[in-house]
């Protein structure tokens, strides 16, 4: 069974609601929502009052809020289906928080360990390893299909791209689509 272009945003959306549903319940709860930026605050060593740590948790709190509000719940947890819908709905409605620029650039500015305004191999081989708690060799494959100019660094330009992608894009093969792995 081949997978139509059309289901590879909900795919990818799956496996985000999968990797941040923290208590495997099959819901996400604003706790889901801080438990992972908890996860970029302790591994990235940053302390409560770092601006860095302060902009994650904003746009996590604003995200979380843009997701209750499309998912057309009444209450505070939403289901996989509820999820993909909201995001679907969010991320075209730009009116109070652009989903897509918002978190990229509060995530890329904790990756960015070193402020050169690029996330080199060893930024990213962190995240994956002290935030996605992953060091299979194939997912540094992503950061050479992320740097896409191939300099040896992803730019602002390349991971705000990428993050666009994965929630816009439905061509499997587009870098942003590789976050959670091949679909």
């Amino acid at each position: 069974m081949t997978t139509t272009a059309q289901d590879i945003v909900s795919i990818k959306l799956e496996r985000n609601f999968d990797a941040m549903d923290a208590n495997h319940d099959g819901h996400l709860e604003w706790t889901d929502c801080q438990k992972l930026a908890d996860r970029y605050i302790q591994a990235y060593r940053l302390g409560r009052d770092d601006l860095r740590a302060r902009a994650l948790q904003t746009y996590c709190q604003i995200y979380w809020l843009e997701l209750l509000r499309h998912s057309g719940v009444d209450g505070d947890r939403l289901t996989k289906e509820q999820f993909i819908t909201a995001n679907r709905l969010a991320v075209i409605d730009t009116s109070r928080l652009n989903v897509t620029e918002g978190g990229g650039h509060a995530i890329f500015d904790v990756l960015d360990t070193d402020g050169d305004n690029e996330i080199g191999k060893d930024e990213f081989a962190r995240f994956l390893r002290d935030v996605w708690k992953s060091d299979a060799p194939e997912a540094m494959e992503v950061f050479h299909k992320l740097d896409t100019d191939g300099d040896g660094a992803i730019s602002r330009y390349e991971f705000i791209r990428a993050i666009r992608e994965f929630y816009l894009s439905n061509d499997p093969d587009a870098p942003g689509s590789l976050f959670y792995g091949r679909v």
